[in-house]
């Protein structure tokens, strides 16, 4: 048994859900997201909020049912607040800013890198802050990731690409043999 999937998941004010042939879709002031779930987990709407229900008692679906929960809270609070991340750049000459609908990273390399933001995102630049934000948390959440993974902070200096809540431990590094 789920206890996240046997929860009803109430639906707020001003948020539209429609579900059609398997395709689950919410739209709400943000914008509108679509999934499309299989037939293993009944998805109904009654009223204001959200009733999920298993078809078959195997393991698979049983795993579904909670996962399934998880998505459809996301999709909407996705579409009433939506998601931000924080990527903060730490190390001498590195740095990050916006050209046109491409990111540009100055990290340390022989050469810039630049990086293609998704249609569905929004980041902006604040000296050393990368701002990403979106609907989807899927997208947002895999979009910084990349990010951070061109430089992932070391743990001698703490330089590099980390999460705005991320705690780099530190390392002591070589110490100077003591005379006896």
């Amino acid at each position: 048994m789920s206890l996240i999937g046997k929860k009803p998941i109430s639906i707020p004010e001003k948020v539209e859900i429609k579900i059609e042939d398997g395709i689950f879709s919410v739209k709400g002031s943000l914008g509108e997201l679509k999934r499309n779930f299989k037939d293993d987990i009944k998805i109904e709407k009654k009223e204001n909020e959200i009733i999920l229900k298993p078809v078959k008692d195997d393991k698979r679906t049983m795993s579904l049912w909670g996962t399934y929960a998880s998505h459809i809270k996301n999709m909407i609070e996705g579409v009433t607040k939506g998601f931000e991340k924080k990527l903060i750049i730490e190390g001498i000459g590195y740095k990050a800013q916006l050209d046109g609908q491409n990111l540009v990273l100055n990290l340390g390399f022989s050469h810039p890198i630049r990086i293609e933001i998704p249609k569905n995102l929004k980041v902006s630049v604040e000296k050393n802050i990368i701002k990403i934000s979106g609907i989807d948390k899927e997208e947002t959440g895999s979009f910084s990731a990349k990010i951070r993974s061109l430089k992932k902070p070391e743990p001698y200096k703490g330089k590099g690409i980390r999460y705005e809540n991320e705690i780099v431990r530190r390392k002591a590094g070589k110490k100077a043999a003591t005379t006896a």
